[in-house]
C-alpha cells in the first residue's frame, strides 16, 4: 500500500513540474507576441509617417489585422504587408 502511495505522490510531482514549465512557456510566448505586436505598431506608424512625408501612401493602416500579422509573424510579417502594398502602388 505505501508503495502506490509513494508512487502516485512522484507522479503527481512530475506532472506539477510539467504544469509549470508549460505556464512559464506559454506566458513567454504570450509576452514575446505582445512586445512583437507593439514594436510592429510603432515600427508601422514611424514608416508610415516617413513615406507621408516624403510624398509615398502606400495605404498601410494600423488596426488590428495589420497589428495581428506583426504580432504573430514578427519582421516577416512587417515586410510583407509593406511588401503587398509596394505590389499594390506598382500594380494598381
Amino acid at each position: 500500500m505505501e508503495n502506490k502511495a509513494g508512487m502516485v505522490i512522484i507522479v503527481l510531482a512530475c506532472v506539477a513540474v510539467l504544469f509549470i514549465g508549460l505556464a512559464k512557456k506559454k506566458m513567454e510566448m504570450l509576452l514575446n507576441i505582445t512586445l512583437r505586436g507593439i514594436l510592429g505598431t510603432i515600427a508601422m506608424f514611424v514608416v508610415n509617417t516617413s513615406l507621408s512625408s516624403a510624398g509615398i501612401v502606400l495605404g498601410i493602416g494600423i488596426n488590428a489585422v495589420t497589428i495581428l500579422v506583426c504580432a504573430i509573424l514578427g519582421f516577416p510579417g512587417f515586410m510583407a504587408l509593406y511588401g503587398l502594398g509596394i505590389y499594390r502602388l506598382v500594380i494598381g
